[in-house]
């Protein structure tokens, strides 16, 4: 390695010396001066004298210099390369994509402008704003600082200036949607507020002072990670409505009784694993929320909550429920699904039950005295349990609508299901059900009843009483015809009040009306009536007189009548939770339909439809959609469409004419329900749809563009 290492700079120092002898003039390097000269580098350093080989050593280092240098510059050359300078410069100008702005840029969102609005409405919006901090103005709105302040001596004002004794308290606060981790004990300096919503923060404690807000009425903290509230917060006595929902609580307070104006408390996604005691307490509560927790069971004084309307206790851990249930005679709303419940407490007393649902339990049996005490019920959500078998008092259950039995163990239905005279919608996919073809249960509801109803002809032992008692029925609705002819009533053409008191329920059905008298809804004013029936009639327009019923009016059926649109005066209906378009000549529905926000249930069955009409898009909290049998061309499934629609858990689109199905429609997965058969596509197939709604929106999904 040494030898060949000599060798190397030996060929270029005979190199450089060559070009010595060939640079250099002859007087330079002491050669014999002749041009020309013979003479080899080699002999020329070895014996022509010292010069030359100095010259020769001085080339030799002139090159090694050379390659040092060109490789400085290569070097050079190669760092410009990998580091260009106008990506330095846009780094440099470019904001980083995570900001937190500091106490300086939050008190700058406070503009001038923003308290100058808030003095005049006594409401401040700072929701969304990014702010780390509240700005310190926020607790003195009214003191502004003295530079900003303008002393007037003259009598002239503009319209922008607002006098002080014109300026209102702040009585309404949002900050949510912040990165808020504390909140100043200054609060305490806001008494006049009413409305505090903190929600969807990063807080982890509330302030001692802000339990000074004794006239808060309403207050939301949802979505932080609180795990408790002060003593404070326990002496707001005015409180209606509060939400302590997506939290981290693992218990409630039992100081939360002394919250006896409570009318709504949400304190669902939480870690409770017990209520208090006291929680019986609340008598005026109407809404409790308690889904997502980790309750295994209830308080017996529960039931003492008598004006409980709405109970949500889905998604828990509990294996059974109070035994008196029934003390909760205004509850309408039930949900208590995906527990662990074998079995159904007695409901006696429960008159005004409208919805319960009660899947993904262990339910093995429907008594037949559950039937008998739900004369309301519309909603009966059993499916994912262990039923094998259904009560004939099932019959009983006059007002049902929807009926969800799919997933059970169910080998047989009774014909007496054929007589609820108000189901739209029946669900037995996933039973071992033998008496009834498959091609019969696929093709939906009406197919079923129709089966159920044939049989219950031919003089079935289960039918036969039934049939007489529909013979007689049918009797009396003709003797009423013969009647009431062209609007000439009599005194039993309609109910009187006792009769719409007892079940607070105006029915006129088969009739033949072409109107109905205003002093008949009087009457069911004075009943508090709240269902209104006046089905199967001759109706080109709904009756003016029910607008006397607009502030207690939830369910409307005025199906099967010659009705062509919908009046304006449906935007009165603010309760209205129920509504049967259906078999009528409506070609669409008007904008006023999207005002009904109540609206959870609408049937246009039978109309003349060739879209959905943008309207129902607007009923965010719909969740039935009954429209087959229309001429539908196409489905919306968009977020502006039936993408709007959250709450939507059984959609009815067959027999149309909908000629293509939008994959995106089976990302909508609050959809548990979907109706298909009987349209134009061809894709999904026949045997597809066969196979239930799981399988149609798996296919829709595969079909997504990746």
């Amino acid at each position: 390695g040494v030898w060949r290492c000599v060798r190397r700079h030996l060929f270029w120092l005979t190199f450089c010396c060559g070009f010595s002898v060939r640079c250099f003039p002859p007087e330079e390097r002491g050669g014999s001066g002749r041009e020309g000269s013979s003479f080899t580098p080699c002999t020329e350093l070895w014996a022509g004298g010292l010069q030359a080989s100095e010259n020769a050593i001085i080339a030799y280092l002139c090159c090694c210099e050379v390659v040092v240098q060109r490789k400085k510059i290569s070097r050079t050359m190669k760092a410009h390369r990998q580091i260009p300078v106008r990506s330095r410069i846009r780094q440099q100008e470019l904001n980083p994509v995570f900001h937190f702005q500091d106490k300086q840029e939050d008190n700058q969102i406070l503009t001038r402008a923003r308290i100058k609005q808030a003095l005049k409405s006594g409401v401040l919006n700072l929701s969304g704003k990014g702010l780390a901090t509240v700005p310190e103005k926020v607790w003195n709105l009214s003191d502004s600082d003295e530079n900003e302040k303008e002393v007037r001596y003259d009598l002239e004002r503009t319209n922008d200036e607002e006098s002080w004794w014109n300026q209102r308290s702040l009585t309404s606060l949002d900050l949510s949607s912040n990165t808020l981790t504390t909140i100043s004990e200054n609060i305490q300096n806001l008494v006049d507020l009413t409305v505090l919503n903190l929600q969807d923060n990063a807080l982890t404690s509330l302030p001692a002072g802000i339990g000074a807000l004794t006239k808060l009425t309403k207050f939301s903290v949802a979505r932080n990670k609180l795990t408790e509230l002060p003593e404070s917060f326990f002496q707001l006595k005015e409180l209606k409505h509060l939400n302590l929902s997506h939290n981290e609580f693992a218990e409630m307070n039992p100081n939360i009784s002394d919250l006896i104006m409570l009318e709504t408390l949400d304190v669902s996604f939480n870690s409770i694993n017990a209520l208090p005691g006291g929680v019986g307490f609340l008598v005026r509560l109407q809404q409790l929320t308690l889904s997502n927790n980790h309750l295994t069971e209830l308080p017996n004084d529960i039931v003492n909550l008598r004006k409980l309307q709405k109970l949500d206790l889905a998604k828990n851990d509990l294996k059974k429920l109070p035994p008196v249930m029934g003390e909760l005679r205004r509850l309408e709303c039930f949900y208590v699904q995906h527990n662990d419940i074998d079995e159904l407490p007695d409901f006696t007393g429960c008159e005004a039950l409208k919805e319960l649902h009660i899947s993904n339990n262990y339910i093995k049996t429907l008594p037949g005295d559950f039937c008998e005490n739900l004369p309301q019920l519309k909603v009966l959500d059993l499916r994912d349990n262990k039923i094998e078998k259904l009560p004939d008092e099932i019959a009983l259950l006059a007002s049902l609508t929807r009926l969800d039995l799919s997933n059970n163990t169910i080998s047989s239905l009774p014909s007496c299901l054929s007589t609820l005279a108000h189901l739209v919608s029946l669900q037995v996919e996933g039973n071992p059900i033998r008496s009834i073809r498959r091609d019969i249960i696929q093709c939906g509801t009406q197919r079923i009843l129709k089966t159920l109803r044939e049989r219950d002809g031919t003089g079935k032992p289960d039918g036969g009483q039934k049939g007489v008692a529909r013979a007689a029925a049918t009797s009396a609705s003709s003797a009423s015809t013969a009647v009431v002819k062209n609007s000439l009533f009599t005194e039993s053409t309609f109910p009187d009040v006792y009769q719409m008191r007892k079940g607070r329920a105006l029915i006129v059905c088969s009739k033949a009306l072409v109107d109905i008298p205003e002093a008949v809804f009087l009457d069911a004013l004075e009943a508090c009536v709240y269902n209104v029936d006046i089905s199967k009639n001759k109706l080109t327009a709904v009756p003016s007189g029910i607008t006397h019923l607009s502030s207690l009016l939830t369910e409307l059926n005025v199906s099967f009548n010659l009705l062509q649109t919908v009046p304006a005066f449906f935007s009165q209906f603010d309760k209205i939770s129920y509504l049967n378009l259906s078999n009528n000549q409506m070609t669409d529905l008007p904008e006023v339909v999207g005002l009904l926000v109540t609206l959870r249930e609408l049937n246009v069955i039978s109309n003349q439809l060739k879209r959905i009409p943008d309207c129902v898009y607007e009923l965010r909290g719909l969740e039935i959609l009954l429209a087959s049998g229309n001429q539908i061309e196409e489905i919306d499934a968009t977020e502006s469409g039936l993408g709007a629609l959250k709450r939507l858990a059984t959609l009815d689109l067959a027999n149309n004419n909908i000629k293509h199905v939008p994959p995106v429609l089976g990302t909508l997965k609050n959809i548990t329900t979907l109706e298909l058969i009987g349209n134009s596509f061809r894709q999904p197939r026949h045997q597809i749809l066969e196979k239930g709604t799981e399988s149609i929106m798996s296919y829709l999904r595969d079909r997504i563009p990746q």
